[in-house]
């Protein structure tokens, strides 16, 4: 390994120190971004005359040859290497001799680690776009194809009466955040580090407007020592991983919660739940519950980033090497939890009876009851005392609002009238007014 920068060395690294600094085995993951921007980098050198332009020539099919060759067996991603960026300058000094030692020329590993990791970033936030909006397919679908009514809850107690489809659709609208949250990584993260060198640039005539074009990147990073240091793209990544997370994890909670026998608003088909190995009449929503626990990792992680960055003098130092298995870890689960959930979704079963017969307790009509008194004439702070007051007998008398006779409401108000009636049907509630779009 110490081939790299050994020169100023007279001894060896202890093997244990050499396991201990190797990271291959994590960032091998990056051999497409790593080859992709080695591409991008030799051609420029060419283009420059920094080396020949059949050396660049020679450097670029090689790279590619090697490309291919990982895609078709990524076994090839193998032996003891230091880094990614080692194993494929080893590749290329085996495949054309002294020219693959070339390829390092006015590039460091630090601004070449920085180039890959933003590019793995913009790609994985893509991927992770793009099976967001699948899942939001499947909660709009789900709704569209449930009609049916339900309690909302505050402090968990009932409070007033939505669509079962609002209630999917105020998680549609916390993904649809999140969505705005990767454009606005990926916008920030979209600036070209290659050719800040170690830290401060290079002495050699390079031209970083061409790999910027080359890297389809839209700009690029200026300041050299920002360049090299900046992990603030990972930190976006993670800050947009946790969100994401937070929201999935609190819908799995609100469905935990629903599909307990207690309430039994909706199951978790056989394909997203699991048994017990002793009580047979068990069915557990596990993937909600492993969601839920796994938003818990995803954010320890972004605290683990912020933890290693918080305290790091500028520019580069080897603390960042772990930015990488944080990164990787948080991504991965992220987008496994967002391919569950949408399938959870899709086939979740709802008791569309139990639902529609539950707004009929819970007195979720009281607030209409005390806006209907508003619009007989009385203020609303006067409305709500006096329906609290028929709330508490009703309950005395084990009875609903709806369930009260004329003369017991009037003894309460003497505004009320028969047409009060209308005004406590839960359909004719959600005609009349509660002015949101279901």
């Amino acid at each position: 390994m110490a081939d790299l920068w050994g020169g100023r060395f007279t001894g060896q690294a202890s093997e244990l120190m050499e396991q201990f600094n190797e990271s291959f085995t994590v960032d091998k993951r990056l051999w497409r971004q790593d080859i992709t921007a080695s591409i991008a980098h030799v051609t420029m050198l060419g283009e420059t005359n920094i080396i020949t332009i059949e050396e660049s020539a020679d450097l670029q099919a090689a790279l590619k040859e090697l490309y291919a060759e990982i895609e078709a067996d990524p076994e090839i991603l193998s032996g003891n290497h230091e880094d990614i960026h080692s194993f494929v300058e080893a590749k290329m000094i085996e495949k054309i001799g002294d020219t693959g030692k070339k390829m390092h020329t006015a590039r460091s590993r630090n601004d070449q680690v920085t180039v890959d990791m933003k590019l793995y970033v913009i790609e994985s936030l893509k991927d992770l776009k793009l099976t967001v909006q699948e899942m939001i397919k499947a909660f709009n679908a789900k709704g569209e194809s449930v009609d049916c009514l339900m309690p909302a809850y505050t402090h968990l107690q009932r409070a007033q009466i939505i669509k079962f489809s609002y209630l999917l659709d105020a998680y549609v609208q916390m993904f649809t955040r999140d969505i705005k949250k990767i454009d606005a990584a990926i916008e920030i993260a979209d600036e070209n580090p290659l050719g800040a060198g170690a830290l401060a640039g290079t002495t050699f005539d390079i031209d970083r407007q061409m790999t910027t074009d080359l890297l389809g990147f839209s700009s690029i990073q200026t300041n050299t020592l920002d360049s090299v240091s900046n992990r603030d793209f990972i930190l976006d990544g993670l800050q947009v991983f946790s969100n994401l997370m937070i929201h999935m994890s609190r819908f799995a909670e609100d469905f935990i919660i629903y599909s307990s026998q207690e309430f039994a608003f909706v199951e978790s088909s056989d394909s997203f739940s699991t048994g017990s190995s002793m009580m047979p009449q068990k069915k557990n929503p596990d993937a909600l519950e492993l969601i839920r626990g796994k938003a818990g990792k995803i954010i320890g992680l972004m605290n683990g980033m912020y933890s290693i960055m918080k305290g790091i003098p500028l520019t580069y130092n080897k603390d960042m090497q772990e930015d990488k298995e944080i990164y990787f870890e948080a991504f991965d689960t992220t987008l496994a939890c967002v391919q569950i959930l949408t399938g959870v979704v899709e086939e979740l079963i709802v008791n569309q009876d139990r639902l529609n017969s539950t707004v009929n307790d819970g007195f979720l009509n009281a607030t209409e009851l005390a806006d209907y008194l508003v619009r007989q004439g009385l203020p609303f702070r006067e409305a709500h005392g006096v329906v609290g007051a028929m709330v508490k007998g009703a309950i005395e008398q084990n009875s609903q609002l709806h369930d009260l006779s004329l003369e017991t409401m009037q003894q309460y108000s003497d505004v009320i009238q028969a047409d009060v009636y209308d005004y406590l049907e839960p359909e004719k509630i959600m005609q009349r007014g509660t002015k949101v779009e279901m």
